[in-house]
């Protein structure tokens, strides 16, 4: 007997966290950082639903900041166990979560001004750079296909997961008790990638499992069916388009994986003379460190078609990383390709960017990855006629255009594929990292498959579900005592969203008038409605 609650990422796909109590040890899978509006990554703030000095190990799927970004407040908070993970996730986390923790730093540092001003009290950073220092020296680097014993009772292996470098499925067997000599075998899926992937082969892990939890992210969408070579020819197609209208091609791109995908890519094409002699900026001191990792592993790569010594090397790629290099690149009229982070616009130095370059008929937007409901770059895709960016307001004039085969999550067959090669599934499968419309979507077609929807289940942010090895169906559902730690109906949607839509609003609403007596009487009303 076990129970699993998940502690994020559910109903959403940020904040992967799930907690396993066994009667051999309490232990989590991922403990990601929650990203999107400004009430879901209030939940950052929120302490964990378990006390983390009493997790007994971690296991970490990948490097990813969704899955790997909390693991610092994790330690902040007491926990002081081993942290599981391949060794390019290790390599990747030396970098990242110094980053990150820089990042919350210098967040509490802004905010603390504007309270200061404000006379409010000051915050405090989700976690510092000693947080940081301290959850490094507690990575345990597993090769991948390895089983190891984090406890006695519980052995865990890994399995390629064909997400990003390092990614992988954990395979998790639970030993019961002598009477009933029955093991739980689990598989966490982790994220899952495309089987048309550079770098990666494709996911792998064995069959015949009690449970299974899988991610859902593409869960409603179907990719075009593509290969590597057209995904180069429609980058190509955008890219001597957007260069041809004169200005820059500004490539929203995370830090991890997309970034070198797309360099590798446009390096292809210049060698190759498919896209005109042009200088290709990388603004992420993050990106850069990463690319530097992934020339360390170069070796275990898959389809690389430029000399591996050369991988990243192009005399046309500029790594940005100094803050006045990145002014003078925001400075830069037209004729560049720059790449940014982060993926999603909602911070980082491709905010910088994007006001450079979104008023600008001639510029190009170029998206190549899901954009959260609610993030910069969501409003953007969505058709948002206008933005607000530090505050200011911009009108998109820019050419907004979007890739859709760069994506690292496998879309829907992939997922119902993967998902049936794992079969049979005897105590149910669990659809996290995904919102509820994907998830329903992925779970109608899986039931069309031969998997019984009672055996598929959505689960809720905080909700508990009694395992047990051998049986046909989840034994029970069980809620955690106290209320789940976000509303659903605000993840995609909350008040910030709204108020920078009236903003936006009443400012064209401002301009459309036809003369100052009418502004005064939208001004009269709003005071009006106001005071009810």
């Amino acid at each position: 007997m076990a129970t699993l609650t998940f502690c994020g990422a559910a109903g959403t796909v940020t904040g992967s966290c799930s907690l396993m109590e066994t009667k051999h040890a309490d232990f989590l899978v991922d403990c990601g950082l929650f990203q999107g509006n400004k009430t879901t990554q209030a939940l950052n703030y929120e302490p964990f639903p378990f006390v983390p000095g009493d997790m007994d190990f971690l296991i970490l799927t990948h490097a990813h900041i969704d899955h790997s970004g909390l693991l610092p407040k994790l330690v902040a908070q007491g926990f002081n166990s081993p942290i599981y993970a391949t060794q390019p996730t290790v390599d990747l986390l030396e970098f990242m979560l110094r980053d990150g923790a820089s990042i919350q730093e210098s967040n509490a540092k802004r905010k603390n001004k504007k309270n200061a001003r404000r006379g409010l009290p000051p915050v405090e950073p989700i976690y510092t750079m000693p947080d940081a220092e301290a959850t490094l020296k507690l990575l345990v680097p597993i090769e991948m296909e390895t089983i190891f014993e984090p406890k006695a009772g519980i052995q865990v292996r890994f399995w390629n997961a064909g997400h990003i470098l390092g990614s992988a499925s954990a395979e998790v067997n639970v030993e019961g008790d002598k009477a009933d000599g029955n093991t739980l075998r689990m598989l966490f899926s982790g994220d899952i990638g495309p089987d048309e992937k550079v770098f990666h082969n494709h996911p792998d892990a064995p069959e015949g499992f009690d449970y299974i939890v899988c991610e859902s992210t593409y869960g409603n969408r179907e990719r075009d069916e593509y290969t590597l070579e057209a995904r180069r020819e429609a980058l190509k197609n955008e890219l001597v388009e957007g260069l041809k209208r004169g200005g820059n091609v500004v490539i929203p791109s995370f830090a991890v994986e997309r970034s070198q995908e797309l360099l590798h890519d446009i390096d292809v094409l210049l060698n190759t003379g498919q896209i005109p002699p042009t200088d290709v900026y990388l603004d992420s001191p993050l990106a850069t460190k990463v690319t530097r990792i992934f020339i360390k592993h170069a070796n275990t790569l898959d389809d690389v078609e430029v000399d591996q010594s050369m991988l990243f090397r192009n005399k046309n790629f500029h790594l940005v990383e100094g803050v006045e290099e990145s002014k003078a690149v925001s400075a830069i009229p037209g004729g560049a390709i720059i790449m940014s982070a982060s993926g999603m616009c909602d911070a980082g130095r491709i905010q910088h960017h994007l006001k450079a370059n979104i008023w600008r008929k001639e510029a190009t937007i170029l998206f190549v990855g899901y954009q959260g409901p609610g993030t910069l770059g969501g409003w953007i895709t969505r058709g948002a006629e206008d933005v607000r960016i530090h505050g200011k307001e911009f009108k998109v004039a820019a050419n907004i255009r979007r890739l859709g085969n760069y994506s690292a999550h496998a879309d829907q067959s992939e997922l119902v594929d993967w998902v049936m090669e794992r079969a049979p599934v005897a105590g149910g499968l669990f659809l996290n990292h995904g919102e509820d419309e994907p998830r329903a979507a992925l779970r109608e077609l899986l039931d069309e498959k031969g998997l019984p929807k009672e055996k598929i289940f959505m689960p809720a942010f905080d909700e508990s579900f009694e395992l047990s090895a051998g049986t046909p169906e989840s034994k029970g559902r069980t809620a955690k005592v106290g209320e789940p730690r976000a509303q659903e109906a605000l993840i995609c949607h909350d008040w910030n969203n709204d108020y920078a839509e009236f903003h936006i609003g009443l400012a064209k609403r401002l301009e459309e008038a036809k003369d100052d007596c009418e502004r005064m009487q939208v001004m009269k009303e709003l005071k009006k409605a106001l005071t009810q």
